[in-house]
């Protein structure tokens, strides 16, 4: 395979988003001496400057650029240069207002934040791939430069457009895809309420409307959305290509599920050279190195298992959440290192140094406004310097253990309206299929519904709600080879259209799970119901029962109350070499853990009950050796046991039989052999 890796970078990547337009040249110096001070290998740049680098219609000013890549260049400090598309200037918007975005109610946008675009706007894709050949022209063989970096966090914070030009577009799109207007009536249904078109050009994006609209149409409207900006992407990616041979080219995904849900990632990471990602904590309770984790992992997936590289995060508070607390002194390092046990090949941060002006002068950055001072300088020295150390798994990939089913165009499809219960969020299911996994201190793989499951012996579906016929032969194959399912409710139910498939539920799922659902019966808020299983183990469940009726599946867990009382809850299904696992209802974690638990033993993965809650241990292995990743989120000293001896790479130390991890440190040891 090609090397993605950035260009000339022979070291993991560690550094941050470098804003040197916000700042006098006086400053450029000490910038570079000390990012040389922090261990600083690459930074990003550009990003935001299209204004001052076009500052008038077809006018370049390249010269700052030139000042600063050279001085970087000097300093032996890699640069991802940016496109700076995300940021069309004041004098573009001027001249071509109709480039702001609509809403579904017919406002547009106006000037003076970021990414306000709509992505079918011939002005603007002439203006983005004008600035993109400049760019490319005059730096495409810069002696400083690593990689491309395209726009920015596409999808945020808007993706759709309503305008009459995207109504054109949408309409396009449609031709293409279904040929006919009669294919269209028929994918979407509008034989329901009358909404039966007889031409293409009756046809316009789901704009409001006094009641809920069409499910297959607004569907469809988030797949060209998606399809828009991802064309827009390749536009650029592919002027780079040819005036930048050799270069990988990326963008900055945001693969969490709690930052971004506009953009189907299965497809955009066939279009990147080199996998990136963004993330941030979201401190609303949760655990946040457990999404933490999940993002790795998910971001890795998209990846195809490859190295990846974590484009961004933050050294300590952000600035846009209701409440933006510090990060406890060693997090940073944590959470950075976390990132790279899944499978990134470095750390990077938004930003270098904190800005004093604009809307983000409060986020936290590698060198905050107290300056070197500060117990946030003097972690990012240390965590530099303790990157570096890992380098040489450059290239490793991440061992998991079980997968995880997960497709972004289901997700779309259950949030539309009037489903069953408001209540039931498919976020929520994944998040909480995660954690339990991630208690039970297994590396988990994310796949898409089609993709092929045969490495896994377990394979778990939290949510999918849109399960294609292929999906549905892909589950029923995994299981009747020999594998380990467990689906959650309310999945298998439509088809790529949102249509409901034909017979009972749970529709593409029914045969392997050996089931019909005759009835969804969601709970109202607040209520409970009680599950009882095997030698009298109680469970609760909330949100959602079902009249679950078994066709060859055995009742393992019962309503005990409730309208469903005496059915069936959790069931076990038999299947050719396999087993497929249901849950009807939302159970909690300390539920999940006893199914799942059950689910591990049919798969045959032996429990981990050598390893304390909320140490993280992952492995990286590859021709250049195998790694041991092992980080304590506790506040209590912790050991892991070693399968082999061999060295730690942070402290140079030999490491055999159990590992100490001191309170919220984190450990790397090289195995030998």
């Amino acid at each position: 395979m090609p090397d993605t890796s950035p260009r000339g970078l022979t070291r993991l990547a560690f550094g941050g988003d470098y804003n040197p337009e916000q700042w006098p040249e006086s400053v450029w110096q000490e910038d570079v001496r000390l990012m040389r001070e922090a261990g600083v290998t690459m930074v990003s740049v550009g990003i935001f400057s299209w204004g001052l680098l076009e500052p008038a219609p077809g006018a370049y000013d390249f010269g700052w650029l030139d000042r600063v890549l050279d001085l970087l260049h000097s300093h032996g400090i890699r640069v991802d240069l940016g496109t700076p598309t995300v940021v069309p200037p004041a004098w573009f918007y001027r001249a071509h207002p109709e480039a702001l975005p609509v809403t579904a109610e017919g406002m547009r946008h106006e000037f003076g934040s970021r990414g306000a675009i709509c992505h079918s706007n011939a002005d603007y894709r002439a203006a983005a791939a004008a600035i993109t050949t400049r760019l490319a022209e005059r730096y495409g063989d810069h002696p400083a430069l690593a990689m491309w970096h395209v726009h920015n966090e596409y999808g945020v914070p808007v993706s759709a457009c309503y305008c009459d030009n995207c109504a054109a577009h949408f309409r396009r799109w449609l031709a293409t895809g279904y040929g006919t207007v009669d294919a269209v009536n028929e994918a979407w249904g509008t034989a329901f309420w009358g909404q039966h078109y007889t031409a293409l050009e009756q046809i316009n994006p789901p704009r409001a409307t006094p009641t809920v609209g069409n499910p297959g149409q607004a569907l469809d409207y988030k797949r060209f959305t998606d399809a828009t900006i991802r064309e827009n992407f390749r536009r650029e990616r592919d002027i780079l290509h040819r005036l930048s041979p050799g270069v990988p080219v990326t963008t900055n995904f945001m693969t969490a599920l709690s930052q971004c849900d506009s953009l189907d990632y299965w497809a955009w990471g066939r279009e990147v050279d080199l996998v990136t990602n963004d993330h941030y904590l979201i401190t609303d309770g949760r655990r946040t190195h457990v999404n933490l984790a999940m993002a790795a992992d998910l971001t890795r997936s998209v990846a195809g298992g490859a190295p990846w590289l974590l484009l961004e995060h933050s050294t300590s508070g952000v600035n846009w959440q209701p409440r933006n607390p510090a990060k406890a002194p060693g997090q940073m390092a944590r959470n950075s290192l976390a990132h790279v046990a899944r499978g990134s090949e470095g750390a990077m941060f938004f930003q270098w140094r904190q800005s004093r002006r604009g809307a983000e002068k409060f986020h936290s950055a590698m060198l905050p406004h107290g300056g070197t001072e500060t117990r946030v300088w003097r972690e990012v020295v240390e965590l530099g310097a303790s990157v570096d150390s890992l380098s040489p798994l450059r290239g490793t990939r991440t061992e998991a253990d079980v997968a995880v089913v997960w497709d972004w165009q289901s997700w779309w499809a259950q949030n539309l309206s009037w489903r069953p219960s408001e209540d039931h969020d498919a976020r929520e299911r994944a998040d909480s299929f995660y954690e339990v996994l991630y208690d039970r201190h297994l590396t988990a793989d994310f796949a898409h519904p089609e993709a092929d499951l045969s490495a896994y012996p377990l394979v778990v579906v939290p949510a999918l709600y849109l399960a294609t016929e292929a999906a549905g032969r892909n589950l029923t194959e995994y299981v009747r080879d020999g594998g380990t399912l467990v689906v959650s409710y309310f999945s298998g139910i439509v088809d790529e259209h949102d249509a409901v498939h034909e017979g009972p539920y749970p529709g593409a799922l029914r045969d392997v799970l050996g089931l019909a659902v005759e009835e969804f019966s969601p709970l109202l808020r607040d209520d409970r119901v009680r599950l009882s299983g095997p030698d009298g183990e109680e469970l609760t469940g909330d949100v959602w029962t079902e009249f679950v009726v078994p066709r060859g599946a055995e009742t393992v867990w019962s309503y005990a109350d409730g309208l469903t009382a005496g059915r069936p809850a959790v069931t076990r299904h038999r299947f050719g070499r396999g087993t497929a696992w249901y849950v009807s209802t939302r159970l909690d974690t300390r539920g999940l853990d006893a199914v799942l638990g059950l689910a591990a033993d049919d798969a045959r993965i032996a429990p981990r009950t050598d390893l304390p809650r909320d140490v993280e241990v992952v492995r990286r292995s590859g021709e250049q050796g195998s790694y041991l990743f092992a980080i304590n989120h506790t506040a209590t000293d912790a050991k892991v046991p070693l399968d082999a001896p061999g060295t730690e790479l942070l402290t140079g130390e030999r490491a055999a039989g159990r590992l100490a991890v001191p309170a919220g440190a984190a450990r790397v040891v090289r195995l030998d052999g």
